[in-house]
């Protein structure tokens, strides 16, 4: 890859809303508020499903590995908005516009892929309930895991490069808070309808197609759902996949407006509103998501306090 792409300009200068200044102190305290329950509810899922022999199952190993990417997430983007907001030159290197454009890249077609995942597990967990100790057994939780992860990251790199290697003769302002492909593609100075095209296929496979299967596997469930004759297995069956559901809709829903149409037909503001809900809100949510509507979690965590405090 041309990674030095005229880059003689050492560095880009993130505009975000820069001619707002007063959104600064209010953005600033969102932000920190936001990446601080971020850190706190994910570490803290973590930490449950590891200490708590109860949750050593498919859905928590995944879940685990969910909030792992959450926490990664925002970390490749929130600290440096953070430290740009309190500077008047709000500038990042050219290595770390690199560097944080493959790790969000990465980390989100990951994350997309994991949702898929998780749907699936929960299909066979209603489903196909007799034999979902052995179709999900430990080592095909790790291979889907591992695929997840190679992918997302394989991704990453074609769109990089692709966005990285148009020319930008000498522009340097980035009218974002951080390096991501909508923003770099409108420095171009030549047609990005050819490259528009590919990162749209690339886009489609990483975005569209995990959906559809997200979607197929909760129609079997809702109609697996429905046979129940208990109320209460019903209402636990709906309350696990309905928070599956939400986080579903928040990220992916958001990501799709973003990354499936022209970045000339977005509206500057709005999407970079829409980059700062599924970069850093959604990650926020989905710790208070799982953990509120999820009994088994809740007691969970009684019990590792409880350790926790006997200890």
């Amino acid at each position: 890859m041309n990674w030095a792409n005229e880059s003689s300009a050492r560095e880009f200068i993130l505009l975000g809303f820069s001619d707002r200044p007063w959104l600064q102190m209010p953005l600033f305290v969102l932000l920190l508020i936001s990446y601080t329950f971020t850190i706190f509810g994910n570490v803290s899922i973590m930490m449950v499903c590891i200490l708590d022999p109860k949750l050593h199952t498919p859905m928590y190993f995944f879940l685990t590995n969910l909030s792992i990417l959450d926490l990664c997430y925002t970390t490749s983007t929130v600290p440096h908005m953070l430290t740009n907001i309190c500077r008047n030159k709000k500038t990042i290197s050219y290595g770390g516009c690199v560097a944080q454009l493959i790790i969000f890249l990465a980390l989100g077609a990951t994350e997309c892929l994991l949702l898929a995942v998780m749907s699936f597990d929960r299909y066979v967990a209603v489903c196909k309930p007799l034999h979902y100790v052995v179709i999900m057994n430990h080592w095909f939780c790790l291979r889907v895991v591992a695929f997840s992860w190679f992918t997302g990251f394989g991704n990453s790199v074609l769109q990089s490069s692709l966005t990285l290697n148009m020319p930008r003769c000498g522009r340097q302002e980035v009218d974002h808070f951080f390096c991501e492909v909508p923003a770099l593609l409108k420095l171009s100075c030549a047609d990005t309808k050819p490259i528009e095209s590919e990162l749209f296929f690339f886009s489609v496979l990483i975005l569209l197609i995990p959906v559809t299967l997200i979607l197929i596997s909760y129609g079997f469930i809702a109609q697996a759902v429905l046979r129940i004759r208990s109320a209460e297995g019903r209402q636990k069956a709906f309350g696990t996949c309905g928070s599956h559901m939400v986080v579903v809709a928040l990220f992916v829903g958001t990501a799709i407006y973003m990354y499936l149409q022209p970045p000339s037909s977005t509206s500057k503001d709005w999407g970079k509103m829409v980059s700062l809900f599924y970069g850093i809100i959604t990650p926020m949510l989905n710790p208070l998501i799982y953990s509120l509507r999820n009994k088994d979690m809740k007691e969970a965590f009684k019990r590792v306090m409880k350790k926790i405090f006997f200890l």
